[in-house]
């Protein structure tokens, strides 16, 4: 390969990534306004999580579309045309004037961004150089935590000094510049020029695919239902403001940065899918054990910091590794539909999780809600084990 065309890749790489940052600054701005909508709508803890619930729902259904959109279309168009929907649906949450509108907007917000990971991770595998699909993959996903971090930032700051919708709108203004560097920069794929609903069957035959897609059932729960409530839990739990909450969030979140690249990068060094998978299952079993240490009811404050900064480091900052060991085992015209279909199991779990996990909080505290987390998170470890030893 020529310089020439592996600095382009890479610059290609960069700007998916840029996009990435844009798309998620939109949608994980529900997660940060957890705090901030609880006051502003009187709402319970299991009504936040259904918030944050609705946001998945509309995500779930329309992956499907946006995976054989891309794989119809080619993941430029469909890039284009979400991220413009999430600038107006992140403008559509900061003015609901109920918390059923407010439901409504969130779904549409997480419709918006359904055509993130299909796109995205098509971008990518096309763009990495070869040899860097792991460390790309990784270097992608950071684009998820880099944004869900500043919009943790963004919400909770200026709701502190100012009313709480205008973090909403810098957000959506964000998403709406970015869009025409995209436009000049990224080349992308035309794709297969039909749209046709995405061919399970071969997937269907993959038993290492099936297992991955189980997989991220459980890691979806977990990741989910803590991003949900770790603003809440800082402030039940341990009296502080809803922005400490938001920068406890958002460490957490950079510490998944972080991960993401380190995760890509060993992965890169083991080899293939493999290698992605040893990683995946490597930060699945530590984030196991933090959960169980955060299930003891800790008293001291710092010390939580500490194991959500962990917790960042693990389950938070494997999706890159996962994404990429999906991506490996499906053949290059099926990673649209096989990225939906993983994409779909992750949202399930996310669908499930908040909800019980408030159920839970709201009947016996918070110690049992992480054990929920902690055993979901167990679960996924033997299955990552299993597909490991399939490649």
């Amino acid at each position: 390969m020529s310089s020439d065309i592996e600095s382009g890749s890479w610059r290609s790489v960069a700007t998916v990534t840029g996009w990435q940052v844009a798309a998620s600054l939109c949608y994980y701005s529900i997660f940060a306004a957890t705090g901030v909508v609880r006051d502003a709508f009187s709402l319970s803890i299991s009504s936040v999580g259904l918030f944050t619930t609705a946001g998945l729902f509309g995500y779930t259904i329309a992956l499907l579309p946006s995976g054989a959109a891309v794989d119809g279309y080619g993941e430029k168009r469909v890039m284009v045309i979400g991220l413009l929907a999430l600038a107006a649906a992140t403008t559509g949450v900061s003015v609901a004037p109920s918390y059923g509108f407010l439901l409504i907007a969130g779904m549409m917000l997480g419709a918006a961004y359904s055509s993130a990971m299909p796109a995205s991770n098509r971008g990518i595998l096309r763009s990495a150089p070869a040899g860097n699909s792991n460390f790309a993959m990784g270097l992608k996903q950071v684009g998820v935590t880099a944004g869900s971090a500043v919009a943790s930032l963004v919400i909770t700051g200026l709701a502190a000094v100012a009313a709480w919708q205008f973090g909403f709108w810098i957000i959506a203004a964000l998403a709406v510049g970015y869009v025409a560097g995209f436009v000049a920069l990224y080349d992308g794929d035309p794709g297969e020029g039909s749209l046709s609903f995405p061919d399970f069957s071969a997937l269907r035959s993959n038993g290492a695919y099936l297992m991955l897609v189980l997989v991220g059932f459980f890691m979806g729960a977990s990741i989910f239902a803590m991003l949900s409530y770790i603003e809440l839990y800082v402030e039940d739990g341990f009296h502080r403001t809803t922005l400490v909450g938001g920068v406890v969030l958002a460490l957490t979140q950079v510490m998944g940065s972080i991960a993401r690249i380190g995760a890509g990068s060993a992965a890169d060094r083991i080899g293939g899918a493999r290698g992605a998978a040893t990683v995946a299952l490597v930060q699945m079993a530590g984030a196991v054990v933090l959960f169980a240490v955060l299930a003891t009811d800790l008293a001291s404050f710092p010390l939580v910091v500490v194991i959500f900064a962990g917790l960042g480091l693990t389950i938070y900052g494997s999706t890159g590794v996962f994404y990429s060991c999906l991506g490996s085992l499906v053949d290059d015209g099926d990673i649209g539909a096989a990225t939906a279909g993983g994409q779909i199991a992750i949202n399930v779990g996310g669908l499930v999780a908040p909800t019980i996990f408030g159920g839970l909080v709201e009947r016996s505290g918070y110690s049992l809600g992480w054990t929920l987390l902690g055993v979901a998170t167990l679960a996924a470890v033997p299955l990552l084990g299993m597909v490991r030893r399939r490649l």
